[in-house]
């Protein structure tokens, strides 16, 4: 089953050096025990835009839909037997990036 990582910030603060290296032993591990997809950085909210397509309505806001002072800042997607070995991965993920993270199931 895969699964979504969130990794959460409050800043617009990037990983520093030490916590870049140990992200990099984590995805080395994920990719060794065959649980990587795929992990990415995601902009700060204020590079987001909200799009409302529905019925044409054809709307476009340079924003985030969420007001809040925690956003999400990156991802890891893993494949993980099942939703304990997902939270060990989450666990070993908040570790390594030294930030709050949440997981979620993929819906297929």
């Amino acid at each position: 089953m895969r699964y979504i990582i969130f990794v959460i910030a409050s800043t617009n603060t990037l990983a520093d050096a030490d916590e870049r290296a140990a992200i990099d032993v984590f995805n080395g591990r994920l990719e060794a025990d065959g649980h990587w997809i795929t992990a990415g950085g995601i902009a700060g909210p204020v590079a987001a835009t909200l799009i409302d397509n529905r019925a044409d309505a054809g709307v476009v806001e340079k924003r985030s839909v969420f007001d809040a002072d925690d956003f999400y800042n990156g991802f890891w997607i893993v494949e993980a037997e099942d939703d304990d070995k997902a939270l060990e991965l989450a666990l070993a993920g908040s570790k390594a990036c030294n930030r709050r993270v949440e997981v979620r199931p993929f819906l297929r």
